[in-house]
Order: C-alpha cells, then sequence, then structure tokens
C-alpha cells in the first residue's frame, strides 16, 4: 500500500463524496448551513445498537408529535471511540435561539425532552456540543441534498497558532489540484465557533456507499499526478507541515432511527429514512390430532 502525505490524506479521501447539509425545513434542504451544531454522545460499553434506538427514537417522537421545524441527523460511529453524532444546521445564530424559545414556551414537549434525556443518559459515558461555521472559501463543490447518503467521513484539521493565511493557501492548492485532475471530489468547511480549541477546522463528506471510499483512494493517483508528481506533494506536505500541528479522519453511518429529518426526505427515500416495520410472523399450526376422540 503506498503511504500517503498527510495533506493527500487528510483531503483526498473527500473524493466521490456531496458535502454535508443536513436538514432543517423543505426551504433549507437545498443550502448549505451557515451555523452547525454538533452533540457527541459517548457511550458505555454494550449500550450502542438497539438500546440507543430504543431511547433516541423516544427524542424523534416527542418532535414528531409537536412539528418541530428543525431537523436533525443522527450518525454512529464506524471508527475511534463508541460514540453517536447529532447535527443540526441553522441558517443563523439567531435562527438558533427561535428553535430553543419554542421549545421553552411549549412545556409539554420540554417536559417530555427532559424524560427522555434522563433515560438516555443511563446509556452514555459522557457528552459534548461542538459548534461551527460554514467557511465556502475552503469548501470545493459542496453539494446540498445527502437525503440518499448513508456514510459521512469527517476530516479534522487543527491550524497552528499565526498560520490562517498558510491554512487557506494550503487548501486552495489542493483544491486547485482536485480541479486539474478532474477527480469527483467534494467536502464542506466548517470553523469552530464555540466547544473546542480556535483554529479547529471540520471537512465533511457524504457518500452515498462504501464504494465511494473506493473511488476516492483510486483517484488519489490523478491528484498527485495533477500536483506534480513527487516534488509537487513534497511541497504540498511541507507547506501541511508548517501550518496544521494535528489532524485526523472519522467515518459515521447515518441511522434513521436515530434521526428526525424533514417528510421531503422520507418521501425521497422512504425505505431508508422510515423502513415498514417487518411483518409479524404467523403462528405455527397446531399438528393434527391423529387420536380418535372419545364419545
Amino acid at each position: 500500500m503506498v503511504k500517503k502525505g498527510p495533506m493527500l490524506l487528510g483531503l483526498s479521501l473527500a473524493l466521490a463524496c456531496s458535502s454535508l447539509a443536513p436538514a432543517q425545513d423543505s426551504s433549507m434542504n437545498q443550502s448549505i448551513p451557515q451555523v452547525l451544531q454538533i452533540t457527541r454522545e459517548f457511550l458505555k460499553p454494550g449500550k450502542s445498537g438497539a438500546s440507543h434506538d430504543k431511547t433516541e427514537s423516544a427524542f424523534v417522537t416527542a418532535m414528531t408529535r409537536a412539528k418541530f421545524p428543525v431537523h436533525y441527523l443522527g450518525l454512529n460511529s464506524m471508527s475511534g471511540k463508541s460514540r453517536a453524532l447529532y447535527i443540526s444546521q441553522y441558517a443563523s445564530f439567531a435562527d438558533w435561539e427561535k428553535a430553543n424559545q419554542i421549545v421553552d414556551k411549549n412545556p409539554a414537549l420540554s417536559a417530555e425532552l427532559d424524560r427522555d434525556a434522563v433515560a438516555d443518559g443511563e446509556l452514555l459515558d459522557g457528552m459534548d456540543s461542538v459548534v461551527y461555521i460554514y467557511d465556502a472559501d475552503l469548501s470545493y463543490h459542496p453539494h446540498a441534498d445527502i437525503s440518499h447518503t448513508r456514510y459521512l467521513e469527517i476530516s479534522v484539521f487543527h491550524v497552528r497558532p499565526g498560520h490562517r493565511n498558510d491554512w487557506h493557501d494550503l487548501v486552495k492548492m489542493v483544491k486547485d489540484g482536485q480541479e486539474k485532475a478532474g477527480t469527483s471530489a467534494h467536502w464542506a468547511t466548517f470553523e469552530i465557533a464555540y466547544g473546542g480549541e480556535d483554529g479547529t477546522y471540520i471537512m465533511l463528506s457524504a457518500d452515498k456507499s462504501m464504494a465511494d471510499i473506493d473511488q476516492g483512494f483510486a483517484e488519489s493517483k490523478k491528484f498527485v499526478e495533477a500536483m506534480g508528481g513527487k516534488e509537487g506533494m513534497a511541497k504540498l506536505n511541507e507547506l501541511f507541515g508548517k501550518t496544521v500541528d494535528t489532524s485526523h479522519s472519522e467515518l459515521f453511518s447515518f441511522n434513521p432511527k436515530q434521526s428526525y429529518v424533514d417528510e421531503s426526505w422520507i418521501k425521497a427515500d422512504p425505505d431508508f429514512w422510515k423502513p415498514r416495520a417487518a411483518p409479524m410472523a404467523k403462528p405455527a399450526a397446531k399438528p393434527a390430532d391423529d387420536k380418535p376422540s372419545a364419545h
């Protein structure tokens, strides 16, 4: 296996992907969110799967019953520590405030969410929340509609203090290389606003299948050639080392049982977002009684 340089590994893994835009309402389905809230729930050993689906589905039921206008996506980790992500989008911080006010003015919904949180908390080992803002300049051909995607790749980069301009130059180099190579790369970039270390950026890419990930690795050769081969990649990696002090990538799968999505998503792909319950098995027929009945 060819060892990739850090910048190539961090960004070219986004090949053949559509960028993230979780649903809020129908009007937001075709736009990139300006404010992204990501809540992480770290699960106790053995508490993922059906157990967590059950407690999280209670939140979905409550939101559906209340016809809450802000939707969110639930994802489960396929790498790293066992955890779930819940991603909500807003057009602005003012819109986020309006959503909070809706909950505050609905005592029944607030009480139900509190009860659900107690039950869900029994499964958790920890929880946190981070807020990001969208950066169009650092994004590449982002696509808003991900209603038919199944996996999310998240690449996290921390930029060294004082190197913001280098970071923009670095990403521009990668974008130019992808464009020249004619790859199918797409990603949306968000910069941290609250809840973590300043200088943190995430690049989000959604895959329709894991074959898209295979395609991304396969297309990396075209990217290297477009960057000028080994010499060009050496320059790219040198700038990466100067600019970024840490980076890593994680893979998540969408979980429809833990997601509260817009009705348009359900109509677009009902088998995934609202699968029908499995039919109940018919009771087995009683064996025939061959014994003669008594008279």
